[in-house]
C-alpha cells in the first residue's frame, strides 16, 4: 500500500525503456527485468507477448497504459544475448518504439572472449545478425514497420589494437577471433514501403 506522501511523488513514466535494467538500472528510464530482486520499475519478459492495453503500476512512476508505438527509446546492453527467443523480443521492441523510435544494443561479438564465457549467454552476434530485422523484415511477417540500422560500430579488444595499429582492416579483424569485443548499435523503427 502506498503512503500519501509516495502517492503525491509520482510523476510521468519517461518513454524509454531500459531493457534487461539489472546492474545498470537508470533514473530517467523505466527500468524492465525478469528478474525482481535487482528492483526494476517492470517485471517484464520480452519474449512473451506483452500486455498491451494493460495499465502498468509502477512505484516510481504515475500508471501508464503499455501502449503500441509508445516508446522513444529503449536501450538493451548486454541483453539481447539471453534471450531465448529472439525474432519475438525484437518484434516486441519492434511495436513498443513509435516510428522513427530507435533501439540502441550492445551485444558481444560472435569471436569475443566474452561471447562464451557467460553460461547464460545463448548467442552471440556479428554483422549478419541484424539481416532479418531490417532488411528481409517479411520473412517474419512483418508487413507495417521494420529497423533501419542507423550505426554499427565494433569495440576492439587489446588483440584488435594492436592490430588496427598495425594497419589492418575492419574485415580482417572481424575474422579474427579474439580482435573484436563487442558490437554497438543503433536500430530506427521505419514504415514498410
Amino acid at each position: 500500500m502506498l503512503q500519501n506522501d509516495e502517492i503525491t511523488s509520482k510523476i510521468a513514466a519517461p518513454m524509454r525503456l531500459n531493457l534487461g535494467s539489472g546492474k545498470d538500472w537508470r533514473e530517467d528510464f523505466i527500468n524492465a527485468d525478469l528478474v525482481e530482486r535487482v528492483n526494476p520499475d517492470l517485471i517484464l519478459d520480452i519474449c512473451q507477448p506483452l500486455p498491451f492495453g494493460e495499465v502498468i503500476s509502477t512505484r516510481r512512476f504515475e500508471d501508464f497504459v503499455l501502449s503500441k508505438g509508445s516508446m522513444d527509446l529503449i536501450i538493451a546492453f548486454d541483453v539481447l544475448e539471453h534471450l531465448p527467443d529472439l525474432v519475438t523480443a525484437m518484434k516486441s521492441c519492434l511495436d513498443l518504439l513509435k516510428m522513427g523510435g530507435e533501439m540502441q544494443i550492445n551485444v558481444p561479438y560472435d569471436l569475443s572472449w566474452g561471447a562464451w564465457q557467460d553460461p547464460t549467454h545463448v548467442r552471440a552476434f556479428n554483422e549478419r545478425s541484424w539481416a532479418y530485422y531490417t532488411d528481409w523484415y517479411w520473412y517474419l511477417g512483418w508487413t507495417e514497420a521494420r529497423f533501419k540500422m542507423i550505426k554499427d560500430e565494433y569495440v576492439l579488444s587489446p588483440v584488435g589494437v594492436e592490430m588496427n595499429q598495425n594497419g589492418a582492416s575492419l574485415e580482417s579483424m572481424l575474422r579474427t577471433p579474439r580482435a573484436v569485443d563487442c558490437m554497438r548499435l543503433i536500430l530506427q523503427k521505419i514504415p514498410v514501403e
